[in-house]
C-alpha cells in the first residue's frame, strides 16, 4: 500500500490505515462533487483511494506542499489555516462529509494551505493523480469539479468583501445574524467551533472578539459562553444591513473554503 504525505510521523500517529467502510462510500457518492460522475468513474476513483484515522491536533498537511490527495472528512473536524512569519490565520473548518484541497490537487499545485485535526477525525485520501485522470475521461464530473471550485471562489470574495468592507462589530454581527438564518431563522444556537477559531476567521484576535460580543447586547444579540441568543432580530437586522452580495445566499457552494460548520440548535 502507497501510504500518505511521505511523512513518518504522521503515518506512525494515525491510529489505523485501511480499506473504507461499507456505509461510507455511498456518503461520499452523495457529495455534490462525485454525485453526478459514472459509475464506471467513481469505482475506480475509490478503488485506489483509502482511510485513515488520526488524533486531535495532528497536521495533516502543509502549505507549500505538492497536493498528492484529496481529502474527504468522514469523522471529526479539520481546521484549515494559513501562516506567515509569526502569523497564523484560520481559513475555514471542515466538518462531516467534506472535502479538501480540490484546487491543488487538480492544478497539481502546492497547498496553500494547512490543515490539522480539531478532533480524532476519520479522513479518505484520494491521490491526486487519479483524480486528475478522472477528471479528463469523465465529463460529468469535470462539470461537477468547476461548479465546486466556482462555488469555492464565490465564496471567498464575499469573505474578502466582509473583511475589507465592514469593521470588526459588523462582521461578527453579520455572522451571528446569517448563522441564524441558515438555521431556519433560529433564535438561539451554539457556536460550532472555538471562539479563538471565529475571531481569527473574522480577522480579529480572540480579545477583540469578546469586547465586541459583549458590545452586541444593545443591538439584539447575546452571548452566554458559546450560546447565542437573538433577543430583538429586527435591531440586529437594522444593524447589519445585509446584503445579498455578501451574505448570500449561494447556499450551495458545498466544500467552499471560506466556512465553518453550521450551528447546533440550542434546546
Amino acid at each position: 500500500m502507497h501510504l500518505p504525505f511521505g511523512d513518518t510521523i504522521n503515518i506512525k500517529r494515525a491510529t489505523s490505515i485501511g480499506p473504507m467502510r461499507p456505509h461510507e462510500l455511498p456518503e461520499i457518492r452523495h457529495l455534490p462533487l462525485f454525485r453526478d460522475m459514472r459509475q464506471s468513474s467513481f469505482e475506480a476513483l475509490m478503488q485506489a483511494a483509502y482511510a485513515q484515522n488520526f488524533p486531535a491536533g495532528l497536521d495533516l498537511i502543509r502549505q507549500g506542499d505538492p497536493a498528492d490527495f484529496l481529502h474527504v472528512v468522514m469523522e471529526g473536524l479539520v481546521e484549515l489555516y494559513a501562516h506567515w512569519d509569526d502569523h497564523e490565520a484560520t481559513m475555514a473548518v471542515v466538518n462531516p462529509v467534506g472535502t479538501f484541497i480540490l484546487a491543488a490537487t487538480i492544478r497539481d499545485a502546492p497547498y496553500l494551505m494547512s490543515a490539522r485535526t480539531l478532533e480524532r477525525s476519520r479522513i479518505i485520501l484520494v491521490p491526486s493523480s487519479d483524480l486528475r485522470a478522472i477528471f479528463r475521461q469523465d465529463s460529468e464530473f469535470a462539470v461537477s469539479v468547476i461548479q465546486e471550485l466556482a462555488g469555492c471562489y464565490r465564496a471567498v470574495v464575499r469573505h474578502a468583501k466582509g473583511l475589507k468592507l465592514r469593521n470588526s462589530r459588523e462582521r461578527i454581527a453579520s455572522y451571528l445574524l446569517r448563522q441564524s438564518r441558515l438555521a431556519g431563522n433560529a433564535p438561539s444556537y451554539f457556536l460550532p467551533v472555538e471562539k479563538r477559531l471565529l475571531a481569527s476567521y473574522l480577522g480579529m484576535t480572540p480579545e477583540n472578539l469578546s469586547r465586541i460580543l459583549k458590545a452586541l447586547e444593545p443591538v439584539g444579540v447575546k452571548i452566554d459562553g458559546m450560546r447565542v441568543v437573538i433577543t430583538d432580530r429586527g435591531k440586529l437586522t437594522a444593524f447589519v444591513k445585509p446584503d445579498r452580495l455578501i451574505d448570500g445566499p449561494d447556499l450551495d457552494a458545498v466544500g467552499a473554503v471560506s466556512s465553518l460548520p453550521p450551528v447546533k440548535l440550542a434546546t
